[in-house]
């Protein structure tokens, strides 16, 4: 039974931050979605809070794993393309064939250029996440501060006031 009670609170915690990610992505502040779900205002900070950790986390695993497992195939893929393109272009007779496969070659070179030339956003990117992953280790998680002044058009609440946002959710 006990188990069971506490399933029913882990789903019920989720509903909630699934909740608090739609409203909050549809434009609402932290004071209407608790007002919207009939929660507490530290209950939906903390939530948003919970959400930008995983979003962080998930960012940090694409970028880590994801990335550069497509990189890599798509590299592989476009050599691949450009071995056959090459190889039609010298074996035809056709000149239409021949220039076609030439155009398409020069596609590939053109795609393997990019590819190549934009690794260094992917290394970049990686490197990035390594280094703001240590700094998150190695300081202590701050602790979420509602402010407290009676302003009506106050409604979002300092988790990080230092931490740039773009749409004053993540």
């Amino acid at each position: 039974m006990k188990h069971l009670t506490s399933q029913v609170k882990q789903q019920q915690l989720e509903w909630r931050r699934a909740q608090v990610l739609e409203l909050a992505s549809e434009g609402y502040t932290q004071r209407e979605i608790a007002s919207k779900l009939q929660v507490d205002l530290a209950a939906v900070n903390r939530d948003i809070h919970f959400l930008r950790k995983q979003a962080q986390d998930n960012l940090e695993h694409h970028i880590r794993q994801t990335l550069p497992e497509e990189y890599q195939r798509c590299m592989i893929g476009m050599k691949r393309n450009l071995k056959q393109t090459l190889e039609i272009a010298e074996t035809t007779t056709d000149p239409k064939v021949k220039l076609q496969a030439r155009a398409i070659a020069n596609d590939c070179y053109k795609y393997i250029m990019d590819l190549t030339t934009n690794g260094t956003i992917i290394s970049d990117s990686i490197t990035y996440v390594k280094a703001k992953t240590n700094q998150l280790k190695s300081k202590p998680e701050p602790k979420p501060e509602i402010k407290q002044d009676n302003d009506p058009e106050q409604s979002e609440l300092d988790i990080n006031p230092d931490q740039p946002t773009h749409n004053s959710i993540f």
